[in-house]
């Protein structure tokens, strides 16, 4: 059988010793199951800080700039609770985003007891990342920055620092809506500000208007047609099974449908598989 340029960029092996499982030894620690993610690269952490930075200066600017000097205080009081209330939404997403593991595959797996334990049978296979010695499984990618393969990774979001990945992508995308409404919430305020305030607050929400559509709009179109950002951009060959649009929508939301979708709180049920045994 001809292989695709897919299997032809992994390392696919059918033996377990082949694999070198000297080189593949698992650390001598492993982190706990219950242990916060968080990735400590500089750039990610400084874009992290900048954007909680930005969002409490928006909360300070509209709060005590704009609305606090409005003579409707019934005015003031619904939309401060309003932006306040989407403010928080924003910073809870971007906090699930940042901090919750994206579908990370165990480091280190790729030994010959792991191998065998699996009980491979005739015509399954394992693939193999050379970069972080695990065994990968289907649409995973390594990301070089997590410095570890990362189940449907989508993309690395240097402003969550963090991979957008199978298990953190709700959240992510909560998190643009949240900052797309919170944006939106700028020019519908009308009181009388500082202009200096004034002007930097809308730039800010303009780049930020900018930003969080487009996001919005690739993941959701990233869901809907099941593809991954660096499927699409390798132009991977489809070997899963094609779902409806509503469908792709449950599994990263989760099942069934209910207001938990827009809560950063709930964490959806992506079920189990077995992510290490493929048919080819």
């Amino acid at each position: 059988m001809k292989k695709s340029p897919a299997h032809r960029c992994r390392d696919i092996e059918r033996q377990a010793g082949y694999l070198q499982p000297e080189h593949c030894a698992p650390p001598l620690t492993r982190p706990r199951s219950d242990a916060m993610w968080f990735i400590r690269d500089c750039c990610g952490i400084v874009c992290g800080v900048i954007t909680w930075c930005l969002v409490f200066y928006a909360e300070f600017v509209v709060l005590f700039v704009m609305l606090l000097p409005a003579k409707n205080l019934l005015y003031s009081l619904i939309n401060g609770a309003l932006f306040s209330t989407l403010a928080f939404l924003a910073l809870a997403s971007h906090a699930r985003a940042m901090c919750t593991d994206p579908g990370a595959v165990p480091k280190g797996n790729a030994t010959k007891e792991f191998i065998e334990s699996l009980q491979l049978k005739p015509g399954q296979v394992v693939y193999k990342c050379p970069k972080c010695c695990s065994i990968k499984p289907d649409r995973a990618h390594h990301c070089s920055v997590c410095k570890r393969c990362i189940k449907k990774m989508d993309h690395h979001c240097p402003w969550v620092n963090n991979c957008v990945g199978e298990k953190n992508q709700k959240f992510f995308v909560l998190f643009t809506v949240s900052v797309f409404s919170l944006e939106c919430c700028y020019f519908t305020f009308s009181p009388p500000a500082t202009v200096i305030l004034l002007i930097f607050l809308c730039f800010e929400g303009l780049l930020f208007l900018i930003f969080t559509s487009v996001m919005f709009g690739t993941q959701v179109h990233s869901i809907c047609t099941d593809e991954t950002g660096i499927e699409q951009l390798k132009k991977e060959e489809r070997r899963w099974v094609k779902r409806t649009k509503w469908m792709n929508m449950r599994v990263v939301f989760g099942h069934p449908f209910s207001i938990a979708w827009l809560s950063p709180f709930a964490t959806p049920d992506h079920g189990k598989a077995d992510y290490y045994q493929y048919v080819v």
